[in-house]
C-alpha cells in the first residue's frame, strides 16, 4: 500500500531536518502538522510540537472547504472531528536523543512508520513507536 503525504503547511517533501509533530491518518494520505526542534516546546524533559490536534483540526476547519482545498488538505476535516482518525505524535526526548513516534495502533504497520520517518526527517534518528492510550 503506497502512503500519500500532505505536509502543513503545504510544501515539497524534500529532505529536512529532524522534526516534531502530530499527524492524521486520513483515507490513505498522511496529514502531518511539524516543526523543527528549534521551535518545538518543552515538556518535561522532550521536545514537542506547539499544536495539539484539537486546536490544529479546529483551526483548520475554520479555513473552509475551498481553502483547505487550495491548501492541498483533505476536506474530511470540515465534516468531521478530529478524533474520527487514526493519529499520533512525534517529540524528542532530549536527555536520551531519540524521537517517540506515539500512533494509533492501526498506524503500526512499516510502509505507515517509514513514511512518517521520511516525513519528519527521521530517516537518520534513532526512532521508538509506542502506542498511547490518546491515539485509538
Amino acid at each position: 500500500m503506497t502512503i500519500a503525504i500532505a505536509i502543513a503547511p503545504k510544501a515539497a517533501l524534500a529532505a529536512t531536518a529532524p522534526t516534531v509533530g502530530i499527524f492524521w491518518l486520513i483515507e490513505g494520505s498522511l496529514l502531518i502538522d511539524r516543526s523543527t526542534l528549534e521551535a518545538a516546546e518543552p515538556y518535561g524533559e522532550c521536545l514537542t510540537h506547539t499544536a495539539g490536534h484539537y486546536d490544529r483540526w479546529q483551526e483548520w476547519q475554520a479555513l473552509g472547504v475551498t481553502r483547505l482545498a487550495a491548501l492541498g488538505y483533505p476536506g474530511q476535516i470540515v465534516s468531521s472531528e478530529y478524533d474520527e482518525w487514526p493519529r499520533g505524535r512525534v517529540v524528542h526526548e532530549t536527555q536520551q536523543g531519540r524521537f517517540v513516534l506515539y500512533a494509533d495502533p492501526r498506524l503500526q504497520r512499516p510502509e505507515i512508520i517509514e513514511a512518517l520517518k521520511l516525513a519528519f526527517g527521521l530517516d537518520n534518528a534513532e526512532v521508538v513507536v509506542r502506542s498511547d492510550a490518546h491515539y485509538r
